[in-house]
């Protein structure tokens, strides 16, 4: 076919991501690309938010591929429709499949254990025998989404809740070509083994041709249970299973590094992020702002960050280096799961943080912290990007998190401090940050203070080496280096 894709999208300094396909090319994810609004009392698709449908909608379009998922809502219909040059094949899901799926064994199960079982995963046969059911209607989907008769198309499945997915395509299509990628951290052996069904899993996944994922751990880690539990042989880098060789690879994923820097560049970001400096950080000097961006989520961290802060205005207290006068907290906790009982306790958790921390250090109009539990606007949120002295991104476990490559990506003048975990995916890229252990109080509030107290030149030398790592490798390379690999006729 040789359908050449070139993704307009980069910088003077960054070259274009290219790749040349011989195939079409069908999406497989938990969400469509679209979602459903009502405007003026008539319901529409609109193209959703986000890295991956920004950095895969174009190879799909261009390929005149399909995408094939979830519309986000129980019931409904499954006929496939186009929207924005896509074909999008509905899998449809009910009540109880979201329940034992979606909330149950992807969520309740695989997401704590595969996070290194931060919270006790649930094991329950239901929900896996849900999960099995849910795969393979999102297996024959993607059959039907393929052409009729053709071989060699590329299809491309993502995450956790679609594991099954690969090998029961490869038993419907078996001569085309089949990619999965996880986004999540894949945990050690020793923690994968408590999955009753560990070694269904690993199957499921290897019928794909690459497999990949965003650091070598969690390569590595996927490697050393496969030979435990299956009967596949090889290297770290290529293994055999029944007949067919299937590459593990690294694709650490990125973002649109342009999209936030032109929003980062542009007179109403600028100006809103003044607005906010004014707003949250008053007093006699400006108060230096130290921000999390979050999912309401446990792995996440933001309770143990907070008591970090804690500690920084406790020390400052006793030995008069800082105070509320000097900074300020601002946490955007994003909703996320808000029916299920593990996040109803943490928000609760963090909003007794928030009162008591405030009740204990506050001053009258000057808050130790500010706390928002909403969602937020893109320019919005590169505003808060722009205000913000010190960004603190401390997952307890995380396969990537894109939040440390946003902030660097909006702080164009080389300002601003990253306090990263050296448990996110992104520590790996990100030598140059400030890496703590999220867990270490003590040595996360130390870290907070260094950020705060850093002298200008060094912060611009941090920041400068940041972006040059972030460069090198935005959301259109990333996808591009694994549509490479997937199919072996391609060029770049």
């Amino acid at each position: 076919m040789g359908k050449p894709l070139q993704i307009e999208a980069g910088t003077d300094t960054q070259p274009t991501a290219q790749v040349d396909l011989d195939s079409r090319l069908v999406i497989v994810a938990n969400r469509l690309p679209v979602h459903r609004v009502k405007r003026k009392g008539r319901t529409r698709w609109e193209t959703s938010p986000g890295g991956l449908v920004s950095a895969l909608a174009p190879f799909v379009r261009q390929a005149e591929g399909a995408w094939v998922g979830w519309p986000g809502f129980a019931g409904g219909n499954n006929r496939a429709f186009n929207h924005d040059g896509i074909r999008n094949r509905i899998v449809r899901l009910e009540e109880q499949d979201l329940d034992r799926f979606y909330y149950g064994f992807s969520n309740a199960t695989l997401w704590p254990l595969y996070h290194d079982a931060i919270r006790p995963p649930v094991f329950r046969r239901g929900w896996w025998r849900r999960y099995v059911e849910v795969n393979r209607r999102y297996a024959e989907a993607t059959a039907k989404a393929m052409e009729l008769g053709a071989d060699g198309d590329l299809v491309w499945v993502h995450d956790y809740q679609l594991q099954l997915v690969p090998r029961m395509l490869r038993t419907l299509a078996p001569d085309n070509r089949i990619g999965f990628f996880l986004h999540i951290p894949f945990p050690p052996e020793e923690i994968f083994a408590r999955l009753p069904w560990r070694t269904q899993v690993l199957e499921g996944l290897l019928g794909a041709d690459v497999i990949g994922f965003q650091t070598s751990l969690g390569a590595q880690n996927f490697v050393r249970s496969v030979k435990r539990f299956t009967q596949a042989r090889g290297t770290d880098q290529m293994l055999e299973f029944e007949g067919r060789s299937v590459r593990v690879g690294v694709f650490p994923i990125s973002i649109d590094v342009q999209h936030f820097a032109e929003t980062a560049a542009t007179a109403s970001a600028i100006e809103r992020a003044e607005v906010l400096r004014s707003q949250l950080g008053p007093g006699e000097q400006p108060r230096k702002i130290i921000l999390g961006v979050d999912r309401l989520d446990y792995t996440k961290g933001i309770d143990i960050r907070m008591r970090a802060f804690q500690e920084l205005l406790h020390r400052g207290r006793k030995n008069k280096s800082m105070s509320v006068r000097d900074c300020v907290m601002c946490q955007v906790a994003v909703p996320t799961r808000s029916g299920v009982d593990e996040y109803t306790k943490l928000r609760r958790t963090v909003e007794e943080h928030v009162g008591r921390i405030n009740g204990e250090y506050g001053e009258p109009g000057l808050a130790a912290i500010h706390y928002l539990h909403r969602n937020l606007e893109f320019e919005e949120l590169v505003a808060f990007y722009l205000a913000a002295d010190v960004m603190v991104v401390t997952p307890l476990r995380d396969g990537m998190n894109l939040v440390a490559k946003e902030y660097v990506a909006s702080r164009l003048g080389n300002t601003g401090s990253l306090v990263l975990s050296e448990f996110a995916g992104a520590a790996h890229e990100f030598r140059s940050a400030l890496l703590v252990n999220p867990y270490d109080i003590d040595g996360l509030a130390s870290s907070m203070q260094t950020a705060l107290t850093l002298p200008q030149q060094d912060i611009a030398r941090r920041m400068s080496s940041l972006r040059r790592a972030l460069k090198r490798n935005d959301v259109f390379d990333w996808a591009a280096s694994f549509l490479r690999e997937l199919d072996p006729g391609s060029s770049s």
